[in-house]
């Protein structure tokens, strides 16, 4: 097996490496998808979840959307979106995330949501309808959708797939060791057996997870091979940067040659793409994906 480089091992808010360097959203396309977003009064997971990559994708025309509103039924310790109990939700939303998506003329969209476990259907009905009229506004736009944890409420996620997206993204976010510290009120092999089951109905599956919480290399070589054998054709792996002191510290700033050798293993093992880098995000690049 390769061996792997040194990885930085870093005392609790250290500086950041230059390789996390990202630049500050500028430019015209920049100012019209923000303005479009305001216009539209819609959530994206770049503004809520802090996205470093907001720059380079509302720069080139693209966001991801957050339906289902901005407050989230869980306490995930990594996640910036916020926590609580949701208001009820916008029944004309999937009316205004579809024609934002045709006005953004996006050829791939992504659309994600936080978690609503108060609603009976998880918010299916809300995820069908955005899919569906945004392919209804949009025939040529290509839909990734990026859903939660369902709690294995299988009916939900079967009404959440079968609008018609061409992927189907559900993230693991790290190892399983790390689940009770990092995904509390989520388990590791009830999101293996939603990826599981999502592509036994016949969808592309992608998943994610974070590197930089303290994982070993065993462990992450292990997800990699968990989420092969449950059928994940396209894995997305990025670093870990804490949003607020509230939340969990980095525990270290792992190297890019390190996500090179992650990505080469996962390849070696069968799985279709593998999205590697300090800076990947489970949205980044997503129309190489299909």
């Amino acid at each position: 097996m390769l061996e792997l480089p040194i990885v930085s091992q870093t005392p609790k808010r250290a500086k950041k490496p230059d390789w996390l360097r990202v630049k500050l959203p500028t430019g015209e396309d920049f100012k019209r998808v923000r303005r479009l977003v305001d216009e539209y009064k819609l959530n994206t997971i770049c503004q809520s979840g802090n996205c470093p990559n907001m720059g380079e994708c509302w720069g080139a025309g693209t966001a991801t959307f957050m339906i289902l509103g901005d407050v989230c039924t869980r306490s995930c310790s990594f996640c910036a979106v916020k926590t609580g109990r949701p208001p009820e939700y916008d029944a004309d939303e999937p009316t205004r995330v579809a024609e934002a998506i045709r006005l953004m003329q996006v050829k791939h969209a992504v659309i994600t949501s936080v978690n609503r476990d108060e609603l009976k259907d998880r918010g299916a009905e809300i995820w069908y309808q955005t899919v569906v009229q945004t392919k209804e506004q949009s025939p040529e736009t290509t839909i990734e959708t990026l859903i939660p944890d369902v709690r294995a409420n299988w009916d939900a996620l079967d009404r959440m797939i079968e609008g018609g997206q061409e992927v189907v993204s559900h993230n693991m976010e790290t190892v399983r060791r790390l689940y009770r510290k990092v995904r509390p009120q989520a388990k590791y092999d009830r999101s293996l057996e939603q990826i599981q089951r999502t592509k036994d109905a016949g969808k592309r599956t992608k998943s994610g997870f974070m590197v930089g919480l303290g994982e070993t290399k065993e462990e992450v070589l292990q997800i990699l091979q968990d989420l092969h054998s449950n059928g994940c054709d396209v894995v997305t792996i990025g670093q870990y940067l804490q949003p607020t002191k509230m939340h969990l510290a980095v525990e270290e700033y792992v190297h890019p040659d390190t996500f090179a050798f992650y990505k080469e293993e996962g390849l070696k093992m069968g799985i279709d793409f593998v999205e590697s880098g300090p800076l990947v995000r489970s949205s980044y690049h997503a129309e190489r994906h299909l």
